[in-house]
This record gives C-alpha cells, structure tokens and sequence, in this order.
C-alpha cells in the first residue's frame, strides 16, 4: 500500500489519505468542492461539481494517471434533482469508454456541501 498526496487537492479532514495505491488500483478517498489553494467552498452545483472533478483529476496526477483510468466512480448527492447538472458537468471531463458509476442520494454531507465523489482507478 502507498497514500499518495497532493497540495493540489484539499487536504484530507480527518484521518485518511486522498488516496490509496493498492494492487494495481488507485482508491480515491470522497472529494467535496475545496479549493485547495484557498480553503474556499465553490457555490452552486455546477462549481462544486467542476470543483470535486478538479480535485480528483490533480490526486490522479499526482500518481501518474488520468480520468481515462477511472474504472468506478460514487457520487453523493444530496438532491437528485441536482443530478442531470452533475452528470452534464460531470461529464465534460471525461472520454469514451466511461467508467462504471453509482449515484447516491444522501442527508447530508462533509461540510453542506451538494455533492461528493469517490473514484477508482486501474494503473
């Protein structure tokens, strides 16, 4: 097992790792809208989710890989109404063949944000 970190993604808020390299596999840890230069929370859906994608492509870099190596990802939401503008956003960051994906809706998440996504990816 390897944790990779990046200060170009917000540090982790509690004890975890912003990912994890483990048998081949790159276990991405949930990410929510922080700006990791600032701290700062982005407003509305559409930025918090090109945010979270922002954060979750810079700890993929930082081990070396990309979206096209996302095999999985889970997004929580806590408004399925909110969905076709996740998935219209989210979408924009990535190619052909995409990645499996759950979506969930939940209470509540980290901070109020809308919306969080975990990912994993192959190397």
């Amino acid at each position: 097992m390897k944790a990779i970190q990046t200060d170009q993604a917000p540090q982790a808020i509690g004890p975890y790792s912003q990912a994890v390299e483990a048998g081949g596999f790159l276990y991405v840890s949930g990410q929510i809208p922080i700006h990791p230069e600032n701290g700062e929370i982005a407003t509305g859906i559409v930025n918090q989710t090109e945010q979270v994608m922002k954060n979750i492509k810079a700890i993929l870099s930082e081990a070396g890989l990309g979206f096209s190596n996302v095999v999985k990802f889970t997004i929580y939401t806590t408004s399925m109404e909110d969905f076709p503008t996740i998935n219209d956003t989210y979408a924009k960051f990535l190619e052909e063949p995409y990645p499996a994906r759950a979506t969930v809706e939940v209470s509540k998440l980290p901070k109020d944000v809308l919306v969080e996504i975990d990912a994993v990816a192959f190397k």
